[in-house]
């Protein structure tokens, strides 16, 4: 310890000392040294406190450990600035006959996470001889999930040590010690070790596969109730192994507590994995919703209730059970949850399947309204035809889009292709459908009014007036009135007599005065029909 120049005597003094003292190879410097970590001056304690520490004496360490209690806030800092000199002291103190120096020497470690005596912590819990062996093992656990805290976060570079590396070790020394659980039966052994280890880890894998395991039913029992974040990973890390071990799936559909649930949802997510999706139907069974749906389901967020759904329909419960939850989360759940439920209720039918649909397109949220009616078709049930032309004209454009598509068949071509063959009522009745069902049939339209064939004009010219659609195609039918072809025209004036605008009764005045006799007729009886011919005109049309 250099000394730092100071104004104050007594104070360059006491660091000259200190100086000394911690630099001479004299071992009697310890004994000078110990009577002042009990000092009552701050200064005189803690500048003995890191010469001793500095000297690497083991006496001085034994004796620091054995105070360490009493000045605990003050020291801490300072031991922790040298980490690693005090492990001779800690593993004495393990074994020390004082329980105040074997529980400071199990803080100490802790304090400062010295997970190198991972081993001397399981070989003073394995020893049943030891008074010890008991706070050993809670310390053992606890060094366990300060690491696994450890590797949950941004690694800590100032420690210059890799969590990982540590972590393997560490887990190397448990392995060991689960092997041996038969003499010792320390369940905080397995708990540690499950904090820790991955799923591909052979031991565990080895105890998993083995019933006959002596520490087969404490690693199930940990995997089924314990709530530590690192046993709850581990059990869910298993739902994305390829050859998950059955016991571990039997686990899963077992545990129940709402820690482990909603960590398995969140696992799940908006749909899971094609792995995990594969173990999920390894499950006949989720024993958390066996009964209090309303306890269960209810605190679930919209992701939640999501995930649930997609739970639901990858496992293999009976189809009752599951189409139980489907009802209660469309019926009460949140809009996520609901939209889920609407969507997986395509897979179920029968008469309760096809009312909870009905009952769907009344819902508030559009979207399940949306998956409700892409539904309905498919179910047969009566009057549905009925319900998705109500639904076109619905408020919200998502449902709309359904309605067309589940109403596919009535589409612009197949109208076209079958108009000829309709008598006129039915021409209208289909037309009004197609057109709500084809938001774009005008540009369909514009093609047939525009074609080489007179054939497919003419039939455009009756579709336009079967859909009463000529007010929306006055522009291109106005255009006819000058087709070459005089049928064409005359079929142009008489669509016109649909259109009540200034621009297409002054076409039909100007068609009065057409070549041909049969296209002045139709452009009379349009102005007749449309109630603005004036006399004059009538008079010169007859004259001609």
């Amino acid at each position: 310890m250099a000394a730092s120049t100071t104004s104050d005597p007594a104070v360059a003094g006491l660091q000259l000392t200190l100086s000394v003292l911690t630099a001479t190879k004299n071992e009697a410097a310890v004994s000078a040294l110990l009577p002042a970590l009990d000092s009552p001056h701050a200064a005189i304690q803690e500048g003995a406190l890191r010469a001793i520490l500095d000297r690497r004496s083991p006496l001085g360490q034994r004796e620091v450990l054995r105070r360490l209690h009493e000045h605990s806030e003050r020291w801490r800092p300072i031991i922790d600035e040298r980490r690693g000199r005090m492990s001779l002291a800690l593993r004495d103190g393990l074994l020390s006959t004082d329980a105040q120096t074997c529980v400071n020497a199990c803080d100490a470690m802790l304090w400062f996470r010295e997970y190198d005596l991972a081993g001397a912590l399981i070989t003073a819990a394995e020893d049943e001889s030891n008074p010890n062996c008991e706070l050993a093992a809670r310390t053992l656990l606890a060094l366990a999930d300060l690491l696994y805290e450890e590797l949950s976060v941004p690694r800590d570079f100032s420690h210059r040590r890799d969590p990982q590396t540590v972590r393997r070790n560490f887990t190397s020394v448990l392995e060991g010690s689960v092997q041996r659980f038969c003499r010792h039966q320390r369940k905080e052994v397995v708990s540690a070790f499950l904090v820790l280890a991955g799923r591909d880890n052979s031991t565990l894998k080895q105890i998993l596969q083995e019933p006959r395991h002596s520490a087969y039913l404490s690693v199930l029992d940990d995997l089924l109730h314990n709530s530590r974040g690192g046993v709850v990973r581990l059990l869910l890390s298993f739902l994305d192994d390829p050859h998950a071990p059955s016991a571990a799936i039997a686990t899963l559909v077992r545990r129940c507590d709402q820690k482990f649930v909603m960590h398995l949802l969140r696992r799940i997510g908006y749909a899971p994995t094609a792995t995990a999706a594969q173990n999920l139907k390894r499950m006949d069974t989720i024993a958390w919703l066996r009964n209090d749906l309303m306890g269960t389901i209810d605190p679930m967020d919209d992701a939640g209730q999501h995930s649930l759904v997609q739970l639901v329909m990858a496992c293999s419960m009976k189809r009752q059970d599951s189409f139980r939850v489907i009802e209660y989360v469309l019926r009460r759940g949140r809009p996520g949850g609901r939209r889920a439920a609407a969507q997986a209720l395509a897979q179920f039918n029968g008469a309760e399947a096809n009312g909870l649909a009905m009952k769907a397109l009344e819902d508030a949220d559009p979207e399940v309204q949306a998956a409700a009616a892409g539904q309905l078709r498919q179910r047969g049930i009566p009057g549905a035809l009925n319900r998705l032309i109500e639904l076109l004209d619905g408020p919200t454009e998502i449902v709309r889009e359904t309605a067309r598509q589940s109403l596919g068949e009535f589409n612009f071509d197949r109208y076209l292709a079958a108009f000829d063959m309709l008598d006129e009522g039915v021409r209208r009745s289909t037309g009004a459908l197609v057109k709500k069902v084809n938001p774009n049939v005008a540009n369909s339209l514009d093609e047939e009014l525009a074609a080489k064939s007179r054939t497919r004009r003419l039939r455009g010219l009756g579709i336009s007036m079967a859909m009463e659609m000529v007010p929306e195609m006055a522009a291109s039918i106005i255009k006819l009135l000058g087709d070459e072809d005089h049928l064409v025209r005359a079929e142009a004036a008489r669509a016109l007599g649909q259109c009540r605008t200034d621009v297409a009764h002054a076409a039909l005045e100007e068609a009065l005065h057409d070549r041909s006799v049969p296209v002045q007729e139709a452009a009379l009886r349009s102005l007749r029909q449309l109630g603005t011919l004036v006399y004059g005109a009538e008079s010169n049309q007859t004259d001609e």
